[in-house]
């Protein structure tokens, strides 16, 4: 058997250790493995396919990012190329990516990815490549999975900085707004705002109205909390409003949201008077070691997958539930975004510790 393996879209600390748990188990059973480097770009340019062995996987579980490298574009069906004349248009080289797939005699793809690679693997699945995908994002927003690897990674690191701003606000009786990642879910914010003891958590999914933000700072400083934490996920939005989108976005390019921490605290320091400062977390959640949570994690996926392959289970993605790994049709991952539900235990937790939502 010769299998091979790719990592598609943003990097989360674990992916490391999902291509050492995929090459030690896949190697204990006499089998090949060859990464794919850049997401499918090793497929259109096989001088960029690598051989994995043991030894090249060995000390990898702990270190961040990607050995394989990633690529946020470089869809195959809408791939960039330009022309003659300079224009970029996008080309469907899909065919190309099969033919040296099966030219190079590999017999499975292991595709590490958010939605959008799972979405890409799933099209090649229905071109004849026998795919096992392995679900990854910090932002946890997944279907079908209780959780992803990366994500308690992120909120360590989210969390970490909330609790070293608590000192600093308090010292200077200052509203602390802390911008997280999350994209379109509330995930991270949620999770590092009640472990960081925030005042206030903004998310996608609970339009906020920035009076009400306000008076929850005004209330605590009444009873003699004269500084405030606030979290914001960078995909939040007030009432009537819509997600801020950072500016310098080109055409063809995935939207990028970031800059609500700004218009929040330009808000509360109009309102309430308080001197208020934002700190933008950014790819600072993406990066550094992987949380033993997340390590375990990781090594799970990775070897379940390689199981999945022997048990040839193709067309599916290795998913969490409670504590067993279990298989889940990627037909039925994708596309269906993973939110926060607003009767959760957590969202009723961070209520009744009188955490306000902006609501």
């Amino acid at each position: 058997m010769k299998i091979t393996v790719n990592t598609g879209g943003g990097d989360a600390p674990g992916l490391n250790a999902v291509i050492r748990g995929i090459v030690l188990s896949a190697y204990r059973k006499g089998w090949e493995v060859y990464g794919i480097k850049y997401g499918y770009r090793g497929l259109i340019d096989t001088r960029q396919i690598i051989r994995l062995t043991p030894e090249y996987v060995w000390d990898i579980t702990n270190i961040g990012g990607t050995i394989l490298g990633t690529a946020i574009k470089g869809d195959p069906f809408r791939f960039p190329v330009k022309e003659t004349n300079g224009n970029i248009v996008e080309t469907d080289i899909s065919d190309t990516v099969v033919s040296n797939f099966k030219d190079l005699g590999f017999d499975a793809l292991i595709a590490i990815g958010g939605d959008g690679s799972l979405r890409i693997a799933n099209k090649f699945m229905a071109k004849g490549i026998p795919v096992i995908g392995v679900p990854k994002t910090i932002d946890n927003d997944i279907s079908s999975t209780d959780v992803t690897f990366g994500f308690d990674t992120a909120v360590n690191t989210a969390t970490e900085a909330i609790d070293k701003l608590q000192t600093t606000a308090k010292s200077h009786d200052r509203v602390m707004v802390v911008e997280v990642m999350g994209r379109y879910v509330g995930w991270i914010a949620l999770h590092s705002g009640i472990s960081g003891s925030a005042d206030v958590i903004l998310i996608p999914e609970i339009q906020f109205d920035i009076e009400k933000v306000c008076n929850k700072i005004k209330q605590i400083a009444l009873i003699g909390q004269d500084y405030a934490i606030v979290v914001v996920a960078e995909g939040a939005k007030p009432v009537n409003g819509d997600i801020t989108i950072l500016e310098g976005k080109k055409p063809g390019e995935e939207i990028r949201l970031g800059g609500i921490g700004k218009k929040v605290a330009d808000e509360i320091t109009k309102r309430t008077g308080k001197e208020t400062r934002t700190l933008v977390l950014g790819h600072l959640q993406r990066g550094g070691a992987p949380t033993t949570f997340d390590r375990l994690l990781s090594l799970r996926f990775g070897t379940a997958a390689v199981r999945f392959i022997e048990e040839k289970r193709f067309g599916t993605m290795v998913a969490l539930h409670g504590t067993e790994i279990q298989s889940v049709p990627i037909d039925d991952v994708i596309g269906q975004m993973k939110s926060v539900h607003l009767d959760c235990d957590i969202i009723k937790t961070a209520k009744s510790l009188g955490i306000s939502f902006g609501d």
